[in-house]
């Protein structure tokens, strides 16, 4: 699965006010803000396995292109997190069915596992996401409730939408791997699915901007 892009929002300006703990808060905010990534950094760390994956692909065949998408993986984390001083859930999920495929895929010898885990890893996580909203759940909420500022209207409409688009990637994936060839299926992946998850989450902004509080205070306006 590739994990959405994220719009980073611009940091808060610290405000110093006097007393210790408004002076904490202020150094805070400020240390967070000279740490935050560049959006286009971050772009690079999260596509970097993938270009890895594809890269070594060409050059050496699957296995290797596995084994290296693995250890890209690996380092795609350890540069997140100590840019951030955090790694997001979902990056760690995907690393982690990363891992699990890929090192089935090598040690079995069978290209099989890491052509699977797209399907497995996306269907997965459409249901979570549809079982959440049974529940009266929005479960993208507390993984993107620092990036977005929704109504509970919004989480609803963004998690189902992202539960359909994951079902659709699995889909498209069982029938793109079983109908050409390995090094075609690369190329899907790395070509085909990141410009198709840039565009899916460039159309929600318009959803995004309706339910957000701007609006709300465009409104009472």
């Amino acid at each position: 699965m590739t994990v959405p892009p994220l719009i980073m929002q611009k940091p808060r300006e610290a405000v110093l006010s006097p007393g210790p703990n408004h002076y904490v808060a202020g150094m805070t905010e400020q240390a967070e803000t000279r740490t935050a990534p560049n959006p286009l950094l971050k772009l690079a760390i999260d596509i970097g396995p993938l270009a890895v994956f594809f890269i070594a692909n060409s050059r050496y065949g699957i296995m290797t292109g596995t084994g290296a998408f693995m250890v890209a993986t690996i380092i795609s984390l350890a540069v997140s997190y100590a840019l951030e001083r955090k790694v997001p859930i979902l990056p760690v999920a995907t690393a982690v069915f990363v891992l699990f495929f890929g090192g089935l895929t090598i040690a079995l010898n069978d290209e099989l596992f890491i052509k699977l885990k797209p399907t497995i890893v996306n269907t997965l996580f459409g249901f979570i996401l549809l079982g959440g909203l049974r529940y009266k759940c929005a479960l993208l909420r507390p993984l993107l409730g620092a990036v977005f500022k929704l109504d509970e209207e919004g989480w609803r409409k963004l998690s189902f939408r992202w539960a359909l688009f994951f079902l659709m990637l699995a889909i498209i994936n069982e029938i793109v791997w079983r109908n050409v060839t390995t090094d075609m299926w690369v190329n899907f992946k790395v070509f085909g699915i990141m410009p198709l998850t840039i565009v899916f989450s460039l159309l929600q902004m318009p959803m995004i901007a309706r339910h957000g509080p701007g609006d709300k205070e465009d409104a009472a306006d």
